[in-house]
């Protein structure tokens, strides 16, 4: 879907961007993470050239980002930032409504795809629609934000800390919201945060920037069992790894015979879910539900605590 291929960016005397070169397959998501002034919000903006590059190329679908017109290239990708950027002036249906306009979709087209999306994020449009972005919540604005970003229904769509100002429980709602989407639709989705546990929570491959340059770019079980080096494994961190991994991985490759006392777990939460909710109740084990709705067996906090001590 993106080849970027020794992409630099140069400000004045400072190197923002060194020489990254990195592929990012069609349909998946990745997750850009470092420090601030790693040049991460830089290389993600190079892609739809609000930020020029100074050396090197980006190709989207084999083609070289450079030879578009910068207009035509925005309006094939969607792109969410932190704050939403919402017109504060437009009801809710004309923001997400924007770009397809912009097209030139015909109205009834529009109309559609602004209900369609609504519907999708959980708002309904015959109350939501008609609403100015001053009276919705932080959550909703955030759902808007992505929901006129993916309106024109690009292949590609651009996040940069779309969460960061949302409290943790709306976040992790956010996320789960992300992930859903993505799938409904199959979007290629590049997205940048500083927050290692929405990496590992969203993404198929992590790129690691420090300094300007890629660390590592990788699976989140490779980048958790293998660091590059320190500064990568700093970011990963010694405390959190082992329930890391174990949120990698779902109940169901967990289950042992037997059953236990108490509320059920379904197999597909994490093994972090399940090990946090037996360490919040006093559990020794957790029966587990299948989608039939039948007990398939039980996961113990013996074997999680063993899983989190394996390599990946």
């Amino acid at each position: 879907m993106i080849e970027i291929d020794g992409i630099t960016k140069v400000f004045g005397q400072t190197t923002v961007v060194d020489t990254v070169s990195m592929t990012i397959e069609e349909g998946s998501i990745t997750v850009v993470v470092g420090t601030s002034g790693s040049g991460k919000t830089t290389l993600l903006r190079m892609i739809n050239r609000l930020v020029e590059p100074s050396a090197g190329t980006i190709r989207i679908h084999g083609q070289d980002n450079g030879v578009i017109a910068p207009h035509e290239l925005r309006r094939r990708i969607g792109y969410a930032i932190q704050g939403h950027g919402l017109f504060p002036h437009c009801t809710v249906a004309d923001n997400i409504a924007t770009v397809p306009k912009l097209l030139g979709w015909p109205k009834d087209r529009i109309a559609a795809r602004v209900d369609e999306l609504l519907r999708l994020f959980q708002l309904e449009p015959a109350a939501f629609g008609p609403r100015f972005p001053h009276e919705l919540s932080g959550g909703q604005s955030q759902r808007v934000g992505v929901a006129r970003a993916l309106a024109a229904e690009p292949n590609l769509l651009l996040m940069d800390e779309p969460f960061g100002a949302l409290d943790p429980v709306i976040r992790a709602k956010a996320q789960d919201d992300l992930l859903a989407i993505q799938k409904h639709f199959g979007t290629t989705i590049v997205l940048v945060t500083h927050d290692m546990e929405e990496a590992f929570a969203l993404a198929d491959n992590i790129a690691v920037m420090g300094g300007g340059r890629l660390l590592q770019y990788a699976s989140p079980a490779e980048i958790l069992a293998q660091p590059a080096n320190d500064f990568v494994a700093s970011l990963v961190g010694t405390t959190e790894r082992p329930f890391r991994l174990l949120s990698l991985n779902n109940v169901a490759s967990a289950i042992e015979p037997g059953t236990a006392e108490g509320e059920t777990i379904g197999a597909d939460a994490s093994q972090r879910d399940a090990l946090a909710e037996m360490l919040w109740s006093g559990r020794p084990a957790l029966p587990v539900m299948g989608k039939d709705g039948h007990v398939i067996g039980r996961v113990t906090r013996d074997a999680l605590a063993k899983q989190a001590e394996r390599p990946a």
